[in-house]
């Protein structure tokens, strides 16, 4: 297992502060060091808050972008266009919920629980990915999540599998081998529709249209304007800057558009020979923000669908902790 590693603290062996400011300067010595020779921070090593809360931050927002994007595909499984479609996207979507689960165990590491982190995302107070807040009309967004989302993720998260914190980067390697199979995935069921009907082939270009600015807005706001990107760089949580990983995706994406045959929206887009990377328009940040800030075209009914789902499968947590307690209760019985 890539997440062999995510032991949970040990009360007994919880951090203790350093007991003087001699020690906490060994101590912070010690874990630059450490960053400094890119070797792993582990959970029960040192380190300094402000690492510990912005790894946390960062590993449960990722953990909840994978549970809350189950919803925009799962809404189509009833839906799929044959047998084959159906059982792949229901393996890509038990995928996701995978996913979550591994990050939410890497972000218990750090000393939180599960509950808390779940009840902070159903309160509103913890973000997920903005991309998910958008809706899927057709059959079309299904693989042009697959292509362009998991592209996008995929460009993001590869440089997460060298993270300096070691439980979040050996997540990151199964998980990114599932995003890469996901992203070709969606680039074939594209393909397939691509080589059909006149109406299938607008059904693509449509969700292209949709779904490319909100893509390029997923790596984040411009680094001048990301003021947590250069600690997060220094700590080695995170190698590739904003603005650096979406030129990559860019350049990597208007190749693969066009073996599709799908324009990309935007008209300023164009090779530029003397940078050797794509230029391209401006991304409407207001529209960013607005969704991040809980104001996207699902939002609201995301959440509510994942809360709702949350609370129905109450009794199912419930009979599992049950279970573990008389199965406890009988090995303690037996070793007596």
């Amino acid at each position: 297992m890539y997440t062999q590693a995510l032991d949970l603290p040990d009360p007994q062996q919880a951090q203790e502060a350093p007991a003087s400011p001699a020690d906490a300067a060994g101590a912070q010595a010690q874990f630059d060091a450490k960053i400094d020779a890119e070797r792993k921070i582990e959970p029960r090593d040192w380190m300094p808050e402000a690492y510990r809360r912005t790894l946390l931050r960062q590993i449960s927002q990722h953990a909840h972008s994978e549970i809350v994007g189950m919803l925009p595909e799962g809404n189509w499984i009833s839906r799929a266009p044959s047998l084959k479609r159906k059982a792949i996207l229901l393996a890509k979507v038990q995928d996701e919920g995978g996913h979550g689960l591994y990050l939410y165990s890497a972000a218990e590491t750090l000393g939180t629980s599960r509950d808390q982190m779940v009840e902070a995302l159903h309160s509103g107070k913890a973000k997920y990915s903005s991309i998910f807040n958008y809706p899927t009309l057709s059959w079309a967004d299904v693989g042009m999540i697959g292509w362009l989302v998991d592209g996008a993720a995929i460009m993001n998260q590869v440089p997460i599998c060298r993270c300096s914190y070691g439980p979040y980067a050996r997540a990151m390697i199964r998980i990114c081998k599932e995003e890469s199979f996901h992203q070709r995935q969606g680039f074939e069921s594209l393909m397939v529709q691509m080589q059909g009907t006149p109406a299938q082939r607008a059904m693509v270009q449509d969700a292209a249209n949709r779904w490319w600015w909100p893509v390029l807005a997923m790596f984040g706001p411009p680094d001048a304007d990301s003021p947590n990107s250069a600690q997060g760089m220094r700590w080695g949580i995170k190698r590739i800057s904003n603005d650096a990983l979406r030129q990559k995706f860019v350049d990597a994406t208007v190749p693969q558009a066009k073996i599709l045959g799908v324009t990309l929206p935007d008209p300023e887009l164009q090779w530029n020979e003397e940078r050797q990377q794509h230029d391209y328009g401006a991304i409407a940040w207001d529209e960013f923000w607005a969704v991040v800030n809980g104001n996207g075209p699902c939002n609201k009914e995301r959440l509510a669908t994942r809360v709702k789902a949350h609370e129905d499968g109450q009794w199912v947590r419930d009979a599992a902790l049950a279970h573990a307690r008389k199965q406890q209760a009988r090995a303690l019985k037996e070793a007596a």
